[in-house]
């Protein structure tokens, strides 16, 4: 899938071929912020943590895996990875698939704070040392849920059944009313891709956003 029919700029002048290694709406979004023409390739991998796993392990693992095995499908190119992990107590939250299981994940987060781990992975096909091709990130936000009555959390999930967000919230829509706090150094994160990282990370792959 393709915006655009023309393509970002290297600062070198030589033309970068801009591809989102995902299957998620919510990452295209944000992306087409930028006012960037990319494309969407999606990767096909097992997005279960390993044992032992850290969570913030699992999410910089999966989006650096991620670019990396849509990179291997399209050399050259410019590939842009993401995952993100939710904990509580340090315990892996993954997308509840439905809502019996969204409601159990807002039961027990209500009132208490969740961490989320958002990973990036810039990957340059045109790096010399494919050892050096890879930019990673792991951007941290920390979401405080309101204490609210189980009939509330209900509610909200037959409104807005946010059933493949990790937390089962959608903070960019209705979810932002069962928040109580967000607390991160880049707002789009917690949506599933840190733009404030992704724009410094392109920067340095030679990206231009600005051309008269």
């Amino acid at each position: 899938m393709t915006f655009s029919t023309t393509s970002p700029s290297a600062a070198h002048g030589a033309p970068v071929r801009l591809v989102l290694a995902s299957s998620s709406a919510y990452r295209k979004e944000l992306l087409q912020r930028l006012g960037l023409p990319f494309e969407v390739a999606v990767p096909d991998l097992d997005e279960r943590p390993l044992a032992g796993e850290t969570p913030s392990a699992t999410a910089l693992r999966l989006a650096r895996e991620k670019a990396a095995a849509v990179a291997a499908r399209l050399p050259g190119c410019v590939v842009i990875g993401s995952d993100q992990v939710a904990t509580l107590d340090g315990e892996q939250i993954g997308k509840p698939g439905d809502h019996a299981n969204a409601l159990l994940q807002l039961q027990k987060m209500r009132g208490r704070e969740v961490v989320f781990h958002t990973a990036l992975c810039v990957w340059d096909g045109r790096a010399a040392d494919p050892a050096a091709a890879a930019q990673v990130e792991d951007v941290q936000t920390v979401v405080t849920f309101r204490d609210l009555p189980d009939a509330e959390l209900d509610a909200y999930l037959r409104i807005e059944q946010p059933y493949d967000c990790a937390g089962s919230a959608k903070n960019e829509g209705l979810g932002i009313a069962i928040l109580e706090r967000i607390t991160s150094g880049d707002p789009t994160a917690l949506t599933g891709l840190p733009l404030i990282a992704l724009t410094g990370m392109l920067r340095r792959a030679g990206v231009a956003f600005f051309q008269a």
